[in-house]
């Protein structure tokens, strides 16, 4: 787990060092065991490091094979590298190094543009051929890894955020309207190539691009998700035992590939207590554990110790967890904030970053239960969804999910930011597209595929890698997620959603946790918006800044600061605090 980023001058001159030297300086908390850079003629690399797999210095980065005329620099793990080197071995390839970069630099030779077909795991990376002065950048297939690009006339740059392009300069800062739009509405999802800033764009997941010194782009998808029956049919004890398999696969798997120890963030919820039960059964003799909380509101509790304590409790995990009173919780907001590559909406983004500045004092990598309630159904808007018979696919998605609809959104943002309906185009084309059988199925491969990308996945990311912290995701295995979703949505969202994973977790995790209502992450103090919270969100939008920007209505503002704890979206988030969490973002980074 590392940080990248690199520049291609477009334009015959040399690449700028300092540059390259000023984006590695942002990326510095994502790699604090190791700094490196590489140049040649109009190629720069650099990369942090943070050692997880081959500690010795024959892993460090960038990369470079002389003999093959490639060099890497590359952030992420793959789980299938030891296979993979003994394929690559026998196809006539010798190793120097015993971790998984090298392996990624021989499968380019090999298979060229297809080598991340052959890749298991999360990534992002980016090789550099001498001869042919090409770059080949690739993304797994659920974005896992994130990877930011910049480009005009002169030059193309890259970076694992966009704070490291910014520091390199020459960025168009303007806000993109449509990049707005999403982020209104999908609760602070802008699907790729979008981002808020007009000249920052995402490599999308699946995807790989290749760029060629002449600016020529070549972009393709690697992978995509199908979410169909398979042609035998399975009973329902079938799917549940085949799926319980492949995901102990992929726990032992996000275990066994580190040449450290590995934890787990233990919330108190099904999917991470279920992480914990797997891995005591795989045997592993000492499971440490993690949990956080917050102080409560009325109407709210605060922390889920009261869970998390009976699997620590079952397993004898060494365990540590954390209480963090409002006051530290508000004092560290422009701290998260800052570590933010897009402004993140979701609550829980500040719980796990003061909870991985905890961790990273005790470890480096943790298994997270990041996917789970994507792939198996377990938000309560899924059933609702599941339930409306009434108009198309986009309306009864719409109805439960949209933070804002159009109409809210033209009374909220002033006339230069606004924009068509993008959002609803986009929805509409996504759950209308091939390959899934059912509404259902459209509706998790979306979520999957597009929304956990730029919700849980990138929050998750950002908050840990803040800390130099790797976290493993095992639900968002590809083999598990290819697997479920082939399994149809009726055993899915039985007794009402991720009922697969109740049926796992049975006998090996306490019942009062499969049995409890399902749990968010609490953080009640920015959920209901009052006291402290509340004048720190009023001093943002009534700033000069936020004054001179322009982008809220005035009178859509004083709606809401007139009742701050009633203006909730449709999954429970608080309207104020995404006005006040976008204007300080903006105001952090520009």
């Amino acid at each position: 787990m590392c940080g990248i980023c690199g520049e291609l001058r477009l334009d015959q001159n040399l690449a700028d060092l300092a540059v390259t030297a000023k984006m590695m300086e942002k990326l510095r908390p994502r790699g604090p065991d190791h700094a490196g850079s590489y140049s040649d003629g109009a190629l720069s690399f650099g990369h942090r490091r943070l050692s997880i797999i081959d500690l010795s210095t024959k892993s460090n980065q960038p990369m470079i094979d002389t003999e093959l005329g490639l060099s890497l620099v590359f952030n992420g793990t793959i789980y299938n590298y030891p296979e993979l080197r003994e394929e690559l071995k026998r196809k006539g390839h010798h190793f120097v190094s015993n971790g998984d970069t090298e392996v990624i630099l021989k499968a380019y030779r090999e298979w060229g543009v297809d080598c991340p077909r052959y890749l298991d795991g999360m990534f992002a990376f980016a090789i550099w051929d001498m001869r042919h002065k090409t770059l080949f950048m690739a993304r797994d297939r659920f974005g896992i890894k994130p990877f930011y690009w910049t480009r005009n006339s002169r030059f193309f740059r890259f970076a694992s955020n966009p704070q490291a392009l910014l520091a390199g300069g020459e960025v168009n800062t303007e806000i993109d309207s449509e990049a707005l739009h999403f982020q209104f509405s999908l609760h602070g999802v802008v699907p790729a190539p979008l981002t808020i800033l007009k000249g920052i764009r995402k490599l999308a997941p699946a995807h790989w691009m290749l760029i060629h010194q002449n600016g020529k782009v070549d972009q393709q998808a690697y992978w995509e998700l199908t979410a169909q029956r398979p042609n035998q049919a399975k009973s329902e004890a079938e799917w549940i035992s085949e799926i319980g398999q492949v995901l102990k696969q992929a726990v032992s798997k996000r275990n066994k590939i580190a040449d450290v120890p590995v934890g787990v963030l233990l919330s108190g919820g099904l999917d991470s207590s279920l992480l914990v039960a797997l891995l005591a059964e795989l045997g592993l003799p000492e499971i440490k554990t993690f949990s956080i909380g917050f102080e409560d509101q009325p109407e709210e509790q605060g922390n889920e110790f009261e869970f998390s304590d009976q699997v620590v409790e079952r397993y004898q995990t060494q365990h540590q967890k954390y209480l963090i009173a409002n006051d530290a919780v508000l004092k560290r907001l422009p701290n998260a904030i800052e570590m933010m590559a897009e402004p993140m909406f979701g609550q829980d983004a500040v719980a796990f970053y003061l909870l991985s500045e905890q961790v990273s004092q005790q470890i480096k990598v943790v298994q997270s239960g990041q996917g789970a309630d994507e792939v198996f159904g377990g938000y309560f808007w899924y059933y609702k969804m599941l339930k409306e018979k009434q108009g198309s696919r986009l309306s009864r998605f719409q109805k439960y999910y949209f933070d804002r609809d159009h109409a809210e959104f033209k009374n909220m943002i002033e006339t230069p930011y606004l924009t068509q309906d993008v959002t609803a185009d986009y929805i509409s084309k996504a759950l209308d597209k091939a390959g899934a059988d059912s509404f259902m199925d459209a509706v998790l491969r979306l979520d999957c595929t597009t929304l956990i990308v730029d919700d849980p996945v990138k929050r998750v990311d950002n908050m840990t890698m803040a800390w130099g912290l790797e976290a493993r995701v095992p639900f968002l295995d590809h083999h598990l997620v290819e697997l479920a979703s082939a399994c149809p949505p009726e055993i899915k969202f039985k007794e009402t959603g991720k009922y697969i994973l109740k049926q796992i977790a049975r006998g090996i995790v306490p019942d009062a946790i499969i049995d409890r209502p399902k749990g968010y992450f609490p953080m009640p103090a920015l959920k209901y918006v009052r006291g402290e919270f509340l004048t720190m969100m009023q001093d943002t939008l009534n700033s000069q800044k936020a004054k001179e920007r322009g982008l809220y209505q005035s009178a859509y503002i004083d709606r809401l600061l007139a009742a701050p704890e009633m203006h909730h979206t449709r999954i429970q988030g608080s309207k104020l605090w995404h006005l006040a969490l976008l204007e300080q973002w903006l105001q952090t980074h520009l």
